[in-house]
């Protein structure tokens, strides 16, 4: 486990670092965090400088530098070289790119190293001048933890008359998680101003704050979702396999010793159920689903990529749990989509690292459901144990899937059918369960233009105007099958000995 936060920042300004950037967009509470440090390392100075109001924090020197950057930076010349000092910048990297204050930063990279002073400067997102890179120390603020958060809501609820019930204390601070120490004030705000106190009818309020941060994400879309895996013909292995997972994220399983899921790569030819069952994963595990655009990680200004992709991450921890649906992750991440490094600047293999390297790494419960059609253009670290918790092959459907699915069908549009189906299921085979999905409605429509209710020969005639994609991309499924049985993947569907012996049992 990594130091605490605060442990962090008191040792970077003890060893004399002399420039800090904290990657944040909590500035208030960056300034707080700065002046509790400046309290803890012997009563240093906290000086602070924007553009509007100029320089904070020195007795008759308050507003020096407004509106000039260059004199922020001198604002340390006039203490005694023993003076311990913290100089907090906001907004200041707008400003690095001009030669002389670049310059100016550089130089005091050097200089500062001597005495106990340091430069922090407050920026959610940075493109760094390359003469720079080397004089900075990153330092990340992460979001508020479960205990920051309980008491900042206790210190709201105690200072308005109404401290809050271990019950409500809990039940809140675990919805506000990953939410930023701004937005849980702004919520509480609203609860108070609206009945006085901080309950669990609340709890609403908190999740409608999370759906907003995600409605104003460039990347992330919330789904509404009324699939079930009972809308799914077939996938019998699957489907156990995500019921023993969705029991793994319960405080039981914690106790028992199991980590939080990680998630799962369902890969297969277009039509096979991937995304019904991402959906499906979601309603019925009771969780918000979160669908990334991977495209829009890669459009837009050099160095943007990685900047997205960090805030995509935060925003999908603060939904937590959820399940992060990564649609066609093989167009986004594979050969020309940026995967390879070779047409973008190395852009795509830093956001697929970020990515993957979040996917082995995270502690919180966002459940990963990746798709792809195909692993061909997929790289080889996306595949590697550790970043799913398994990966599955959606195979085209066996005769018994594919009544199945011709039955799950029907009855949605006619729940008393009594159409016989095993013609049917014979002239079906290699069809997906999306071209079944389309036989149906195709038959329909033949139905439907003559004014009468559908029979099986319409079904038969249907299914013969239909060319599958088990005949236009023969190569590329039977490559795929291939692949996963070298034991890459398993099956999403029981051997038919397998299922055989269940329903005999």
């Amino acid at each position: 486990m990594s130091r605490p936060w605060a442990d962090q920042l008191d040792l970077l300004i003890r060893s004399r670092t002399p420039l800090i950037w904290i990657r944040s967009l909590e500035e208030e509470r960056v300034q707080r965090l700065l002046s509790q440090a400046a309290t803890r390392l012997g009563q240093r100075l906290l000086l602070r400088w924007d553009f509007i109001d100029g320089l904070q924090g020195l007795p008759n020197r308050d507003g020096e530098a407004r509106r000039n950057p260059m004199a922020a930076l001198e604002a340390l010349d006039g203490l005694a070289p023993d003076q311990g000092a913290i100089l907090f910048l906001k907004d200041f990297h707008r400003y690095a790119d001009d030669g002389a204050i670049c310059r100016r930063l550089r130089n005091l990279s050097r200089s500062l190293r001597q005495v106990p002073q340091t430069v922090v400067i407050c920026a959610p997102e940075w493109t760094l001048p390359r003469e720079l890179e080397e004089c900075l120390t990153l330092l990340e603020l992460p979001l508020p933890e479960r205990s920051m958060i309980e008491t900042l809501l206790d210190g709201i609820a105690t200072s308005c008359g109404q401290p809050l019930s271990a019950s409500v204390r809990e039940s809140l601070s675990q919805a506000c998680h990953g939410l930023s120490e701004q937005r849980i004030r702004q919520v509480a705000a609203r609860a108070l101003a609206r009945h006085g106190a901080l309950e669990d009818t609340d709890l609403e309020e908190v999740l409608e704050e999370k759906r907003q941060a995600i409605a104003r994400s460039e990347l992330l879309e919330y789904c509404s979702t009324e699939a079930t895996p009972a809308d799914i013909g077939g996938l019998d292995a699957l489907k156990h396999w995500l019921e023993q997972r969705r029991q793994a994220f319960s405080d039981e399983a914690r106790r028992y010793g199991l980590p939080l899921p990680r998630g799962v790569l369902l890969v297969g030819p277009q039509g096979t159920g991937k995304s019904l069952t991402a959906k499906a994963i979601a309603h019925s595990w009771a969780m918000p689903l979160l669908r990334l655009d991977v495209g829009r990680l890669f459009s837009g200004l050099v160095g943007a990529s990685e900047a997205r992709t960090r805030d995509m991450i935060q925003r999908a921890e603060a939904m937590a749990p959820c399940v992060l649906w990564i649609d066609e992750i093989d167009k986004g991440f594979g050969g020309a989509g940026g995967g390879d490094g070779r047409s973008d600047g190395g852009t795509g293999q830093r956001v697929l690292g970020t990515v993957l390297t979040w996917m082995a790494e995270k502690s919180s419960a966002v459940f990963v459901v990746a798709t792809a059609n195909g692993v061909e253009r997929l790289p080889p670290e996306l595949l590697r144990k550790g970043r799913f918790d398994e990966i599955f092959l959606l195979d085209l459907p066996d005769a018994a899937e594919r009544e199945a699915i011709l039955d799950l069908q029907l009855r949605r549009r006619r729940p008393d059918h009594q159409l016989p189906l095993s013609v049917l299921v014979d002239r079906t085979e290699g069809f997906s369960g999306a071209e079944l999905e389309q036989t149906v409605i195709e038959a329909m429509h033949l139905a439907f233009s003559e004014r009468r209710d559908f029979t099986e020969a319409d079904l038969i005639a249907a299914a013969s105007q239909v060319v599958p994609l088990s005949r236009t991309a023969r190569e590329q499924l039977e490559s795929l099958k291939a692949w996963a049985a070298g034991g890459r993947a398993r099956p999403a569907t029981a051997p038919v000995a397998a299922r055989a012996s269940d329903h005999g049992a």
